[in-house]
């Protein structure tokens, strides 16, 4: 048994060392170490030894398994070293090759026009707020003077959930927000761009679509404020040329209403294909605050006055990039948003 257990060695040994990479190393192991290898068989023969070989054989045995093990681990770490050598050979890098241009992305022009508009309404001391996106019933319609039942709700085709909630139309329900959320009822001046949601898919419209709205509450403010307001945003988005054409309209959350209308920046007012030979273009939806809405919410209308305003980011990125179809903007289309790299 002990010449057996040193012929094991001497060959496993021998073996172990003429293993040229770490798969026949592994099938060394295997024949030797493993569960049907040699070793094993010598330890299943034990029982036909004298109870005073047994220890001895075992001992033996475990000497061998340990000096074999200890040689594997040797050669394994030779034959690992030549791998990765061979590796790094096969793929060094070249670094005097010219490098590969990496594309890199680019601003959207909805967050273009997004951080555009928040750097210019800060400034004028407005607060950016938001509002969640599955708004309900109360204060996408109820809140703003559109109570169950009221026929200007057909006017917005709505994403329902459920019955109370809903996809919000309009940034308007973050306006109720904002002026319940006023505790102690104190002026406020806020801007609320985000997403909104209707049934609507065409070249010019989409189910999906951004707004801006804007709030102004306090004592003494008139259509004046409004105007004002509305013309500095126009001349900084849109040119400093552009006039502003005011035209009465409705809208249930303010009183009066107005649509604003701006002259077109393509033909200066001349008119053209674009403004449909009018000479104008329809930006925004606008009006002082309905008592209605002050009361629900929270303000006195005897006190308190105030104007909103909204217009589409879509429809405003449109005009300023020149976008003839609303579509590309949710395209995702590389070529399309790196143009507009080029335009800043």
């Amino acid at each position: 048994m002990k010449e057996k257990l040193e012929n094991i060695k001497i060959t496993a040994k021998e073996e172990i060392k003429n293993a040229i990479d770490l798969q026949k190393l592994d099938e060394v192991r295997v024949k030797y170490l493993g569960k049907k290898g040699a070793l094993t068989e010598v330890l299943r023969g034990m029982g036909a030894l004298s109870p005073e070989e047994r220890p001895i054989i075992g001992g033996l045995v475990n000497t061998v398994k340990e000096e074999l093990e200890n040689a594997i681990k040797e050669k394994e770490e030779e034959l690992e070293v030549i791998e990765l050598n061979k590796k790094l050979e096969s793929e060094k890098i070249d670094i005097t090759l010219p490098s590969v241009k990496v594309k890199r992305g680019s601003k959207h022009p909805i967050n273009r026009i997004i951080e555009e508009l928040e750097d210019l309404f800060v400034s004028m001391g407005y607060d950016v707020v938001d509002g969640p996106e599955l708004e309900t019933d109360e204060y996408c319609f109820e809140r703003l003077n559109l109570p169950k039942g009221h026929p200007a709700r057909d006017m917005q085709d709505t994403f329902y959930v459920t019955t109370e909630y809903l996809l919000r139309t309009q940034t308007s329900a973050v306006q109720a927000r904002v002026m319940m959320d006023n505790i102690e009822k104190t002026p406020i001046r806020v801007i609320c761009p985000g997403k909104t949601y209707r049934r609507d898919d065409d070249a010019t419209h989409s189910h999906q679509f951004g707004q801006i709205e804007g709030l102004v509450i306090d004592e003494g403010i008139s259509l004046a404020h409004l105007k004002g307001t509305l013309e500095v945003f126009v001349k900084h988005m849109l040119g400093e040329d552009s006039k502003l054409r005011f035209r009465p309209s409705y809208f249930p959350f303010t009183e009066p209403s107005y649509e604003v209308d701006v002259s077109c920046f393509k033909c200066g007012g001349k008119g053209c294909n674009l403004c449909k030979q009018t000479g104008w273009i329809e930006i925004l939806g606008s009006g002082m605050v309905h008592p209605n809405v002050l009361k629900m919410n929270g303000y006195d209308p005897k006190k308190y006055s105030g104007f909103a305003f909204g217009t589409g980011l879509d429809r405003l990125a449109m005009f300023k990039y020149g976008i003839t179809d609303i579509r590309l903007l949710y395209a995702n289309d590389v070529r399309f948003l790196n143009q507009f790299d080029r335009k800043d």
